[in-house]
């Protein structure tokens, strides 16, 4: 199921940005990309993901923003640091005296000098999961959204292949009939030596084989479910897919055994509905 959401949140100088999105598929199949410094979140993410997330190719994004840089903010200098490399320069210089001074930008640019000092991995670790927490409610009310129109999609085929199945029935009849004469026709034609018992016992065997009565009984049960599953909401993706498959077969097996043009069309617009809700089905979790 496709479903987007993104979300900032402030650590120390910088911001953690996490952004999810996924696109259809039939497992949870998640990709995560981060920078290096990052890479460890990556088990606790998926743990969060899988808890929330049945289905679906989600793309985990995670980065560590530094604040804008026209964002006013309080800049203070380490003057303990500046003591600390005035010291270490002192020692170096009177070892080697031609040694190039420390400059005010040389200062200014030594790691921590600014107040930047490294998050501990800890701080981050939680501070992503809090917002990870966030970022996937979005996502997961996002999906459910495009979840429930999906659903009366699903819906509507349902009503039209329940149209379909129940003009069927009142076909069967004169359908047989007009076969069961052709059928008779042709073989006395083929076998004179034939009494009409012995043609009306073949006829009657091969009728029972192209009833069609309990094909339209599985395909309106299978319809039924379909509509339970779909109203009942949750994780319905798997279940739905199985249901696809059962009333594909049903479909065939109805055009397979057609004795009627208009049997066979009806059987074909049933087949071309059900892969229409295939498709929608693998948008579903």
């Amino acid at each position: 199921m496709t479903g987007y959401a993104a979300g900032d949140r402030a650590v120390g100088t910088a911001a953690l940005h996490l952004e999810l999105k996924s696109v259809n598929s039939r497992f949870l199949d998640v990709i995560y990309r981060s920078g290096e410094e990052l890479r460890f979140l990556e088990m606790p993410l998926r743990e969060q993901l899988a808890a929330r997330i049945n289905r679906g190719k989600v793309e985990c994004r995670l980065h560590l923003v530094p604040h804008q840089m026209g964002l006013q903010r309080e800049l203070s200098v380490d003057l303990k640091l500046v003591e600390q490399l005035g010291r270490l320069e002192q020692s170096v210089r009177n070892v080697l005296p031609a040694a190039k001074p420390l400059s005010v930008a040389d200062l200014l640019r030594w790691p921590g000098m600014l107040g930047d000092e490294a998050i501990a991995p800890a701080e981050l670790q939680a501070e992503c999961l809090a917002l990870a927490a966030t970022v996937i409610e979005e996502f997961s009310a996002s999906r459910i959204r495009e979840g429930a129109k999906l659903a009366t999609v699903i819906l509507d085929r349902v009503a039209r292949m329940r149209e379909l199945v129940a003009r069927v029935g009142p076909m069967l009849p004169q359908a047989l009939a007009d076969y069961e004469q052709r059928l008779a026709n042709k073989l006395r034609e083929a076998v004179a030596s034939l009494d009409e018992e012995r043609i009306r016992q073949e006829i009657g065997v091969f009728a029972a084989r192209i009833d069609v009565a309990e094909e339209l009984a599985r395909l309106s049960t299978h319809l039924d479910e379909v509509q339970r599953v779909v109203q009942k909401g949750g994780a319905v993706g798997k279940r739905l897919d199985f249901l696809m498959q059962e009333l594909n077969r049903e479909a065939n097996t109805l055009a397979s055994k057609s004795v009627s043009a208009d049997v066979t069309a009806i059987a074909l617009d049933l087949k071309l509905l059900i892969e229409q809700m295939r498709e929608q089905v693998q948008n579903l979790e």
